[in-house]
């Protein structure tokens, strides 16, 4: 039985801060093990997790699939970008690694299907691909991949940017491939939840929307009489738009 099959039909939890936020109180491995432990008592069957640090944190703080990832540096491939990174995630407990899956230049020169390569050798953790387009998700699964995520839908050339998920791209993949395909990118209302189930998502991602104090607060404040009055006086308020902060991964 895979750890994949633990995942079937189960909300999984991104546990991470905004990656724009250097100053976010919320990045601290110890904090994003708390929130994943509160995330799996309300019910996740499992929680995705940047970073060597955080993911060793999580994984002695709950007993479900990890599944790792690695942010780093400004390129357009920033999610888990070499096979250094990816063996880094897997030797501090991932189960499941998250890499990018475009076919986008990697700044190891390296090829997907090398990084797969070298996870498969060197650990047992098993490769979620996160794709933009179904014909990365194809490529992905012809290069090994064990499951595809719909991650990156909106936030490469090759896919335009919505501001809900991306249903259509769950359904194609989930046509195509004989490999689980989860749904994440944008999930934010158990509705939506639902109909990416409906599309046939092995199980779906939700992130800020459960995870980000920050992100959230961002979203409700423009509401408020006070942000309402600052701005109409030219004087504080937010400082950014609410949505100005994508969540990818």
């Amino acid at each position: 039985m895979s750890v994949l099959d633990d995942l079937a039909g189960g909300l999984v939890v991104s546990c991470q801060p905004l990656p724009d936020e250097p100053d976010d109180p919320m990045r601290d491995p110890y904090v994003q093990a708390r929130v994943a432990a509160s995330v799996v008592r309300g019910g996740a069957a499992a929680v995705r997790v940047n970073g060597p640090a955080d993911v060793r944190a999580v994984r002695a703080a709950v007993d479900v699939p990890v599944i790792g990832l690695y942010k780093h540096g400004t390129a357009d491939v920033f999610i888990t970008p070499t096979a250094a990174h990816a063996l880094e995630v897997a030797r501090a407990g991932a189960e499941i690694v998250a890499v990018d899956a475009t076919d986008r230049p990697r700044p190891d020169g390296r090829t997907f299907a090398d990084t797969v390569r070298a996870i498969r050798e060197r650990t047992d953790a098993l490769v979620l691909a996160d794709v933009s387009t179904a014909a990365e998700g194809v490529a992905a699964v012809e290069a090994g991949a064990d499951a595809v995520a719909t991650t990156l839908s909106g936030y490469t050339p090759a896919s335009p940017p919505t501001d809900g998920p991306d249903l259509d791209l769950v359904a194609r993949l989930v046509a195509l491939l004989p490999v689980p395909v989860i749904a994440e990118g944008r999930y934010r209302t158990t509705e939506q939840i639902g109909r990416a189930f409906e599309a046939g998502a092995h199980a779906v991602v939700v992130g800020n929307a459960v995870t980000s104090p920050l992100w959230i607060t961002r979203r409700l404040v423009p509401a408020t009489r006070r942000a309402a009055g600052s701005l109409g006086k030219g004087e504080g308020g937010p400082r950014r738009s609410p949505y100005a902060t994508p969540k990818t991964g």
